[in-house]
């Protein structure tokens, strides 16, 4: 084992796929379900899934499968419309600053709910109403830093974008009048 001055990552988990599309984990030694792939994610485990024949990463497949499972569980998070915008972006000029731009406002979106979290542990059913009820500025708040974070972001990818085209114009010998 390594030592923790060392500053070293712990190893990373490997879950092996084979082709008869059973996921084999060989940290455990055992054959495990998209339902505990789900569990590895809910507990921030460090993980990938390599085919057992190629060795290829195959992680974000396994992801998005967990993903579909859960849409079509019954509460599925996305609506049609947001999965139809989702697609149209690929191929598009957009496409490689949606990612970041998808990802900052989720992490964003995780801290107000950590901090939510956070302030009402312990909290009976009851009381978190009336929690809720008395902390609607402190809600407010922290739904306006998420939104502040939120409208940055889009703004630094707007910059990003606009550097691009001058970059790609400036190729071409033509400038921005």
């Amino acid at each position: 084992m390594q030592s923790k001055k060392s500053g070293a990552k712990p190893a990373q988990r490997v879950i092996k796929k084979y082709p008869n599309r059973r996921l084999y984990d060989t940290e455990t030694s055992s054959y495990i379900t998209l339902a505990e792939i789900k569990q590895l994610v809910m507990d921030k485990a460090s993980f990938v899934v390599r085919d057992a024949k190629s060795g290829d990463d195959l992680t974000r497949s396994i992801l998005l499968q967990v993903i579909l499972e859960e849409e079509a569980g019954g509460a599925p998070m996305f609506t049609e419309a947001v999965l139809a915008s989702i697609i149209r972006f690929y191929g598009q000029t957009m496409q490689s600053y949606m990612g970041p731009y998808l990802e900052k406002n989720i992490q964003a979106m995780s801290e107000v709910q950590a901090q939510l979290s956070e302030k009402s542990e312990g909290l009976t059913p009851e009381m978190w109403s009336k929690f809720m009820a008395m902390q609607s500025p402190m809600l407010q708040g922290l739904m306006g830093n998420y939104v502040e974070q939120s409208k940055n972001v889009f703004l630094q990818m707007q910059e990003q974008m606009q550097k691009n085209t001058e970059q790609v114009l400036g190729v071409f010998g033509l400038k921005r009048p």
